[in-house]
């Protein structure tokens, strides 16, 4: 099935699905095998016709469901070389690779893929652009701070997947230790609604068609929030701009190719 799903977003689970013309892959892989099995499923889409899963870095809630997927079903894996020695290191385990490089771009069926650095507390974690059936879709999340590099890649997308993680002033006031708001407060933490919005208002051009606000924190954030702070930001420009969350517990939008 052609079309961008995400099935689960945030710290308990990231899986997206994503179908071109020719091709039906997975965007991290967070959940178990029979989760994301269901999630396909309300969607139409089978397990067995997934072809591969990209990884863009080696936390547990983008690479848990890795045993049961790449193993068992033996999914091959896309990842840079430093991700895929941690994903060895962390789940003892070796599917099936196929390497990539951080910021070249790499073709996988009918898939132009181009992974480029975020700055995030991984070891080489990479967010994403990949062209399919003539559209750029931009997926990036788990990133601190939004770098010229970032802006420069998401440039003329016409989907867009962003993180918008957190209100500051809930992360301030929460019961969590300081060194937890330090790293989600830090420029190797996650984007802010705020940072989300600017980074969103510099994208804007007259192409793009949807945004998922994605990696949303259920103790520092929420739906209502994180729309009003980044539709704020956007202004006018963005008024009739189509903005959908990426849920945790539940399969997003799903947008049709």
């Amino acid at each position: 099935m052609r079309g961008f799903c995400p099935l689960a977003s945030g710290s308990k689970g990231n899986c997206i699905y994503l179908g071109s013309e020719k091709t039906k892959i997975l965007i991290d892989a967070g959940l178990g095998s029979k989760m994301t099995e269901q999630k396909l499923e309300e969607i139409g889409v089978d397990l067995s016709t997934i072809q591969a899963i990209l990884i863009s870095h080696e936390h547990s809630d983008h690479i848990l469901g890795l045993k049961s997927l790449a193993c068992k079903r033996r999914i091959p894996v896309l990842a840079n070389a430093e991700t895929a020695k941690a994903i060895y290191a962390s789940l003892q385990m070796c599917p099936q690779f196929k390497i990539f490089t951080t910021g070249e771009t790499f073709v996988f069926e009918d898939l132009e893929i181009h992974p480029f650095s975020v700055q995030h507390d991984a070891i080489d974690p990479v967010a994403f652009t990949i062209k399919a059936d003539a559209l750029k879709i931009g997926v990036c999340t788990d990133l601190g701070f939004a770098t010229t590099l970032v802006k420069n890649q998401l440039k003329e997308c016409h989907y867009l997947y962003l993180e918008s993680n957190h209100e500051p002033s809930m992360v301030h006031a929460c019961a969590r230790p300081m060194i937890y708001k330090q790293r989600v407060l830090g420029r190797s933490g996650h984007l802010s609604n705020e940072a989300c919005g600017q980074l969103l208002s510099e994208l804007l051009h007259p192409q793009l068609r949807h945004v998922h606000l994605a990696h949303l924190s259920q103790e520092c954030n929420s739906p209502e929030t994180a729309l009003a702070m980044v539709r704020d930001k956007m202004g006018e420009k963005g008024k009739h701009l189509p903005v959908n969350i990426a849920y945790q517990d539940r399969v997003g939008t799903f947008i049709n190719f």
